[in-house]
């Protein structure tokens, strides 16, 4: 294997432990090389003498919605390449959910935990406390001592919310998720930004907050799209919203992108297929879940490394449903 990455063999053995010393580069070849190998080290003979399992918890916030079931794979390629198995946990928004998986976590001795927060309710002090490695994904813990992999969010709805305004579109509403989930928050504000920054006038009433699901976000859209002013394009911010939001057009005889632009956080399988195909936000998932991972790793082998926050970059894919005919 060390051959085939091009490195010693102490590089190779350094970097499939995690160690901070090795050239993250030099890293991510020993890994890729060990992926195609199917090498597979005793995790469960390494971690004895922690009375640990070579078993990682991937608590997320909802199984349901493909930007998660990516992240999975992410997390599931890295671990299984160096020899770890991945227990998934759906926490489904639900705080109480989330927490009696992180007491499971302490009690089955995983070796670590990749945890996508249900929002500001969630407290790791049990894993922290324990010493249990942890890193939060997709949302952030302010007060947590963890190493982190997000999503300039923000940035990316005020981009998305900037093209539906360059467009023609005269009014641009936004359907984002409960006050307290950051990733809410933060689209909430891009959108904000973006309103002011075009001299449009921002209004509470062109904005709903509902849960992250296809029927709370149909009723929201209804409710928006029957009232007297009413927006002309929508900043959605998922796609399992996304998905309610077309419901309640189809209900309302609306045509999607004529009548309402859409924007919609993440790239769906079905996202093209819609007609016209849906314009989106697409965020890295999988890349979420690789370096969450990754960074796992290096925590398991070495507890006193510096936390780090990795801030990865969402792309704007325009298609038809935000692209006006002029």
């Amino acid at each position: 294997m060390a051959t085939k990455a091009g490195v010693s063999t102490a590089t190779a053995s350094r970097a499939l432990n995690g160690k901070s010393t090795v050239d993250p580069i030099l890293a991510a070849r020993v890994l890729s090389a060990a992926a195609e190998l199917g090498y597979q080290p005793n995790g469960p003979a390494r971690n004895l003498r922690r009375q640990e399992t070579a078993v990682l918890a991937l608590i997320i916030s909802d199984v349901e919605n493909p930007f998660f079931t990516s992240i999975a794979r992410g997390v599931e390629d890295v671990a299984q390449a160096v020899g770890y198995s991945v227990v998934l946990c759906n926490a489904d928004e639900n705080p109480d959910k989330e927490r009696r998986y992180i007491d499971v976590a302490i009690q089955e001795r995983v070796a670590g935990v990749v945890l996508s927060p249900t929002g500001t309710a969630t407290n790791v002090d049990a894993l922290t406390t324990r010493g249990t490695p942890l890193v939060a994904v997709d949302r952030h813990l302010p007060d947590a001592s963890a190493d982190m992999v997000l999503v300039d969010t923000k940035q990316a709805a005020k981009e998305a919310t900037a093209h539906l305004i360059s467009q023609g579109y005269d009014q641009v509403g936004c359907i984002t998720g409960p006050i307290g989930i950051p990733t809410a928050d933060d689209r909430l504000a891009g959108y904000k930004d973006a309103t002011r920054a075009a001299k449009r006038r921002y209004s509470a009433k062109f904005v709903r907050r509902t849960a992250y699901r296809a029927d709370g976000a149909r009723d929201a859209t209804i409710d928006l799209l029957t009232q007297d002013e009413r927006p002309d394009a929508l900043l959605v911010a998922n796609s399992t919203m996304a998905i309610g939001v077309l419901e309640a057009l189809s209900e309302l005889d609306l045509r999607l992108g004529e009548d309402v632009g859409v924007v919609a956080f993440d790239d769906a399988p079905w996202a093209p297929l819609v007609n016209p195909p849906l314009s989106v936000v697409s965020q890295p998932a999988y890349d979420i879940g690789k370096v969450a991972a990754e960074l796992l790793m290096a925590r398991i082998a070495d507890s006193t490394r510096t936390f780090t926050t990795t801030t990865l970059r969402a792309n704007l894919i325009t298609r038809g449903s935000s692209t006006r005919k002029r």
